[in-house]
């Protein structure tokens, strides 16, 4: 069955962005790969990859995930891989998560990494998963909303609720009708110069703007931490039918570069542990395969 059109042409975006992420139209990936990597002379087995030196392409403002300030929970990961894999450093092709990304980065040979990337997208090749989240609800503990779980719940039914447009759950909460009252946030918003919306989300909610707001968790988590407020993020892994709320997040790299996948296969099967704990530190919302809580 064919994916619908959001799926590969936003899910990176709306993964990492809202997803986030995690990217976009990044059409122009299928480039002369194999031209090039006859010329270029790096890697083994005529790979593009670099062997010296983790090059990874990386927005340059879209925290939790990265930043120029090396601050982000995926900034702090590749320093794990380049460490791992015997790199001496850590370099970076800084571009926005926005129509181009992948073309312009890992599709031009620039550098030879996302370090997360929706799992199934077909812009690049995936690696194994390292983590898996979900869509989350965020609301006041104290509030008249405590204990909801779905988007179908009916306390939900006169609340203003936050979404960002374009996402798998604007879908779910048009069809429970609560897209009338809801106040719909941008999904492209250039954070270089403007806050992301998950940070605005929140704090909408604070001030009373909006009731309730649906982020993706990894987003969700990081900036209900940095706000200080006692809010509940509730995954969403209760819904009956609709779009997912729950993904896979990988590592992308060149569909040519299979002995770095498989590298990279090996250093999530071995660092998991460790990984998982750098994501709770950042207040990933983790779940496992069942939809339980990873929370160690």
């Amino acid at each position: 069955m064919k994916r619908p059109a959001w799926v590969g042409e936003m899910a990176s975006t709306v993964l990492r962005r809202f997803l986030s992420f995690v990217v976009v139209a990044c059409a122009g990936l299928v480039l002369p790969l194999q031209a090039q990597a006859q010329t270029a002379g790096l890697g083994a087995a005529g790979e593009l990859v670099d062997p010296d030196v983790l090059r990874v392409c990386a927005d340059p403002s879209n925290m939790p995930f990265t930043d120029e300030s090396g601050e982000g929970f995926e900034d702090k990961l590749a320093k794990m891989v380049a460490t791992a894999t015997g790199r001496s450093s850590v370099a970076y092709t800084w571009f926005p998560s926005i129509t181009g990304f992948v073309r312009n980065t890992l599709g031009a040979n620039r550098c030879d990494i996302i370090m997360g990337y929706a799992q199934g997208d077909e812009l690049v090749q995936n690696t194994n998963a390292y983590y898996r989240s979900s869509y989350v609800l965020v609301y006041r503990k104290d509030g008249d909303l405590a204990g909801v779980e779905t988007l179908t719940d009916a306390r939900l039914a006169d609340k203003r609720i936050g979404v960002v447009e374009g996402t798998p759950p604007s879908a779910n909460m048009a069809a429970a009708k609560l897209m009338r009252k809801a106040k719909v946030y941008p999904l492209m918003v250039d954070t270089r110069i403007a806050p992301s919306m998950a940070e605005v989300m929140i704090g909408d909610m604070l001030k009373g703007v909006i009731d309730a707001a649906v982020i993706w968790g990894p987003m969700a988590g990081y900036y209900v931490e940095k706000s200080g407020a006692d809010l509940a993020v509730v995954p969403l892994i209760k819904e009956k039918g609709g779009q997912r709320m729950t993904y896979r997040i990988t590592m992308g790299v060149r569909p040519s570069d299979q002995e770095w996948k498989r590298t990279l296969n090996t250093f999530i099967r071995e660092h998991q542990a460790d990984i998982n704990k750098l994501l709770l530190d950042y207040g990933v919302p983790l779940l496992d395969e069942k939809d339980h809580s990873i929370t160690q």
